[in-house]
């Protein structure tokens, strides 16, 4: 989305108004729509592998990669599905009410049942029930790890050292998923209070901030992925560097000894 829908909104924002006309508008609504509910699901999905891997090994051990691939194919088919709905006749893409970006015309609901129909249905398939699954899955995975904590201490280097990377790959996930709905929840609300509220009750100062954060979600991975590698990195460096000074200092004690009992030697000669 940062490649094909920023620099839209980015030259229509020097513009003071959106100068692409209803194509462009069309074409950078459907984008937003598009990366936003594929993230989201994605996302999703990397939730629900974190609790099997975690909650349930039998199934975990049964994911491969070639199912991660499928399953990507779904997700980005299901998003291609719902980004693409609206022009078939049962929403529409519209500038926001600043008139400097695009979304989906949550005013529909104002005039039409159907219009109404397709803002619940979007809201539900595309907000509600992925978040719910995410919040579920991350709920549990906390749960067994605070039964599981003392057991995995019982367990051998190997199992610990697995324990450890699935709880950081765990951890990366949340942040993720948090940043996520952080930027997108308040973007959601005023949307909803848009569609089912009083014509005109959100300010249109008010409604720019919320279209920002939400379409800034776009650069939260990349910082996330790179503190987190990092700080790993960081801790893994200087481990190593612990590990060859001991190394070094044994390697030096022996050769010592060596060297004294070689002096004795000579002495007693």
């Amino acid at each position: 989305f940062a490649v094909v829908g920023k620099p839209f909104s980015i030259i229509s924002f020097f513009s003071h108004r959106w100068i692409f006309g209803w194509i462009g508008c069309h074409w950078y609504g459907w984008a937003g729509f598009f990366f936003g509910c594929g993230s989201l699901i994605t996302m999703t999905a990397v939730s629900l592998d974190r609790y099997l891997k975690i909650c349930h090994l039998s199934y975990g051990t049964w994911l491969k990669r070639h199912h991660a691939f499928i399953c990507l194919a779904i997700i980005w088919a299901y998003a291609t599905f719902w980004a693409t709905v609206p022009f078939a006749g049962v929403g529409s893409y519209a500038p926001e009410p600043f008139g400097t970006s695009c979304t989906l015309d949550w005013w529909l609901a104002q005039a039409s049942v159907a219009g109404q129909a397709f803002v619940l249905s979007i809201l539900f398939f595309c907000l509600l029930l992925p978040t719910a699954v995410i919040v579920f899955s991350y709920v549990k995975i906390i749960l067994k790890v605070k039964s599981s904590t003392k057991e995995v201490a019982h367990y051998d280097s190997r199992i610990q050292n697995s324990h450890i990377l699935e709880m950081k790959l765990t951890k990366v996930a949340m942040l993720i998923c948090a940043g996520f709905l952080i930027a997108w929840i308040p973007y959601a609300v005023v949307s909803v209070w848009s569609a089912f509220g009083q014509p005109d009750s959100v300010p249109i100062q008010f409604s720019v901030v919320p279209t920002l954060l939400a379409k800034s979600a776009a650069m939260y991975n990349p910082i996330i992925y790179q503190v987190i590698d990092c700080k790993f990195t960081c801790c893994r460096s200087r481990g190593l560097k612990t590990k060859n000074s001991s190394k070094k200092s044994r390697t030096y004690t022996i050769s010592a000894h060596r060297d004294s009992m070689a002096m004795s030697e000579t002495q007693l000669e």
